[in-house]
């Protein structure tokens, strides 16, 4: 039993030697790293960054840059934002950059600038770099398949307009605040509004710069992420004449509605005409059946006795009469035409 005893501590003795000798080869260079650049850090602080499957070497490696450019942070505040979805590399060089350029920028704001810009493609060192480098952006946004906004002055000429924007981040109102998309409606939405109200295109082509006096004056960067520093026309053409195409289209159009007026009042005129033939055959229908009496009337008369055999043959003798002037009538008025054309 006596020997049993110290071998179960010289084993145990090897195992925490051995653990020991691990920890020491995982943590010791880190650790002297940190030391030796004046970011101290614990070896229970790294340990438990190990625990939470924290990369606590690249913690550390921020952690000494950003003491190296005397900013004081803290391996928590910076294993905090990591934790909480945040890229802590670009959190510090945006300190750093945002401290040299003598930018007031906090670590919180710098950490919610980090987070709200994680799933736009963009982060919050450029953020910074665009605050202390302004850039340009083209309006209209050439991705958007046009290269200039067309606008209609008063005396319905169209001018092109293609204008640059120089703006810089506005790190107060990042978060939460609108982005270059914005910007670029707003200020189209400014050029259409300036040249609308000028009384002839020519005004627009003496003085462009009216439109960005006019487009900075509506304040189009109230709410944004940005900052407008200036607005510059970059080209302005003239497009179509507007107004004279709108006035042959109005022309066209009425004409083609003067047509159908006359269209329908045509049809009407036919049916009308379709009408009165009707009627004229309805009515010879009923001259003919009132014809048709004449015989049986006259035979009713016999019957009764109202009309004798020689008021007959008088009434026959008259008929014949008629019948003999309206055939030699008619062949006068054919002798007339032979002669004329004679």
């Amino acid at each position: 039993m006596k020997d049993i005893i110290p071998l179960i501590a010289t084993i145990f003795a090897i195992i925490l030697a051995f653990g020991f000798g691990i920890v020491l080869l995982k943590f010791f260079k880190t650790w002297l790293r940190a030391n030796l650049a004046g970011a101290k850090v614990t070896w229970a602080s790294l340990i438990g960054m190990w625990l939470r499957k924290v990369p606590f070497s690249h913690i550390v490696d921020s952690r000494v840059t950003a003491v190296k450019a005397g900013i004081p942070f803290t391996t928590d505040q910076l294993e905090a934002h990591f934790l909480s979805g945040g890229d802590v590399g670009h959190v510090v060089l945006a300190m750093i950059a945002a401290d040299k350029a003598g930018i007031a920028l906090s670590y919180d704001r710098a950490c919610a600038i980090d987070l709200a810009t994680k799933d736009t493609g963009k982060t919050v060192l450029e953020a910074v770099r665009t605050s202390i480098n302004p850039k340009v952006i083209d309006c209209p946004n050439p991705s958007s398949g046009s290269n200039k906004i067309t606008a209609v002055a008063k005396d319905g000429i169209g001018v092109s307009v293609r204008a640059r924007v120089t703006v810089r981040t506005n790190l107060d109102r990042f978060v939460g605040g609108a982005t270059e998309e914005t910007i670029v409606a707003r200020v189209g939405e400014g050029i259409v509004t300036s040249v609308g109200s000028a009384s002839s295109y020519k005004d627009v082509l003496e003085n462009p710069d009216s439109i960005s006096k006019l487009v900075l004056q509506k304040g189009v960067d109230s709410s944004t992420a940005f900052e407008i520093l200036s607005i510059d026309i970059a080209d302005v053409d003239v497009a179509d004449n507007v107004g004279a195409r709108l006035q042959t289209e109005q022309a066209e159009a009425d004409k083609q509605v003067a047509q159908a007026k006359a269209e329908m009042r045509r049809a009407a005129a036919v049916a009308s005409e379709q009408e009165m033939a009707a009627r004229t055959q309805e009515m010879r229908a009923k001259v003919v059946e009132a014809e048709a009496q004449v015989p049986l009337a006259l035979a009713e008369a016999f019957r009764s006795g109202n009309l004798g055999v020689m008021d007959y043959v008088k009434y026959q003798n008259v008929n014949a009469d008629t019948d003999m002037r309206r055939s030699i009538a008619g062949e006068d008025e054919g002798g007339d035409d032979s002669n004329s054309i004679a």
